[in-house]
């Protein structure tokens, strides 16, 4: 009997998967695969129903023979594995980026003489409904909030992009490229503060306070779904923070960044040529624990950003604070620095993970930007911004 492979990235099958599937079985046994999460999530769908549920979605479809797993967005490997004689598809990839895995499964399927069907996808009221319904479940609240944990799971690192606008969250949500074979996205957003401030046309300087940043922030809640990580400056006042802490919480977002500075803000990138005051341990720990203790939800991160290098005080310096942080409870270590070269930040990352490899760490790379992700992976850094 023929083989016949289909892969499919859903968490709920209707009447245009069912269409697939009822086509596919036509041409011989039907081997379905079901996309990983971690493939899911290059293939810009974040799961929100487990693997395993998936799976077992699949397998009681009763036109359905085997299921197996799809590790990877392209379809070399399975296809190596299986040899199928057909692999079905909907023809809704035809004309985005999403095109370069259809030349993959082509090329692919030519060295066994394979064939590609291609189905009319289906465009009607109850898709378009289910499908809405899909994306609006991935940006509530409960949802979105606990998502930057999931991706740290899941993805080698999270590439994160500035976002200040509605306008620009979406550029965040819908960019995809195709590139050297492969697919690629943005994972998550940073609500930067400058940014924020420079859109109102005031100075970084912690003007903009915390209700007229929150404005900016349901702008982009309101039409994305990818987490968001909000820069807090220096989180302000402890009695404030805590009461900001829960509010953002609330909204759905994922992280906020503090970092270890006092008085008037100023850009970290001037370094000691403005000046700038480091706050002690002692006070930095206490807001941490403060903002720990006020969370509802195991969801949110406090992470807190260390400005050691940035104002010259050492490597040593900065490691001590790093481990003090994460002992006063900091789910993560932004460690900044304006060096044109990523030399200082990767012997920060070295020296971190000899004591702690689970704590993930955050990098800005705006001065040393010619860094590629890969060196920043293999340092032991997770978010990149």
């Amino acid at each position: 009997m023929k083989k016949v492979y289909a892969c499919f990235c859903t968490d709920v099958i209707h009447e245009g998967h069912l269409n697939i599937i009822r086509e596919a079985k036509k041409y011989g046994k039907l081997i379905a695969g079901v996309l990983s999460d971690t493939a899911m999530i290059r293939y810009n769908r974040f799961p929100t129903v487990s693997f395993e549920d998936r799976k077992k979605m699949l397998e009681q479809i009763p036109e359905v023979d085997e299921v197996v797993v799809q590790d990877e967005v392209m379809y070399g490997s399975i296809l190596e594995k299986i040899k199928p004689d057909y692999v079905i598809h909907g023809d809704n990839w035809l004309n985005d980026p999403m095109e370069v895995i259809r030349d993959n499964v082509i090329e692919n399927l030519k060295k066994w003489g394979g064939q590609l069907i291609e189905i009319p996808y289906t465009y009607n009221e109850q898709v378009r409904n289910i499908e809405a319904v899909m994306r609006e479940r991935t940006a509530m609240p409960e949802y979105r909030r606990k998502r930057l944990r999931q991706l740290l799971q899941l993805c080698p690192i999270v590439k994160t992009l500035e976002v200040h606008s509605g306008l620009t969250g979406l550029i965040a949500e819908k960019t995809i490229v195709a590139n050297n074979g492969e697919i690629d996205q943005f994972d998550a957003m940073w609500l930067s503060s400058l940014c924020d401030s420079t859109a109102k046309g005031k100075p970084d300087i912690e003007l903009v306070d915390m209700s007229s940043r929150l404005r900016t922030v349901d702008d982009v809640l309101e039409v994305t779904t990818k987490p968001i990580i909000l820069d807090g400056d220096t989180g302000g006042m402890i009695e404030h923070f805590v009461y900001n802490v829960r509010t953002l919480e609330r909204v759905g977002v994922s992280a906020v960044i503090i970092e270890d500075k006092t008085g008037l803000k100023k850009n970290s990138l001037f370094g000691t040529e403005v000046e700038q005051t480091q706050d002690s341990i002692e006070n930095f720990t206490a807001k941490i624990r403060a903002g720990k203790r006020a969370q509802r939800t195991k969801d949110f991160m406090i992470i807190a950003r260390i400005e050691s290098l940035i104002l010259e005080k050492g490597l040593e310096d900065a490691l001590v604070r790093a481990f003090a942080y994460v002992d006063a409870g900091a789910d993560g270590i932004m460690i900044h620095s304006r060096k044109k070269t990523p030399d200082e930040i990767f012997a920060f990352c070295d020296r971190f993970r000899e004591k702690d490899k689970i704590t993930p760490l955050v990098v800005v790379p705006t001065s040393y930007n010619e860094t590629y992700e890969s060196e920043l992976q293999q340092h032991g850094i997770n978010i990149v911004i």
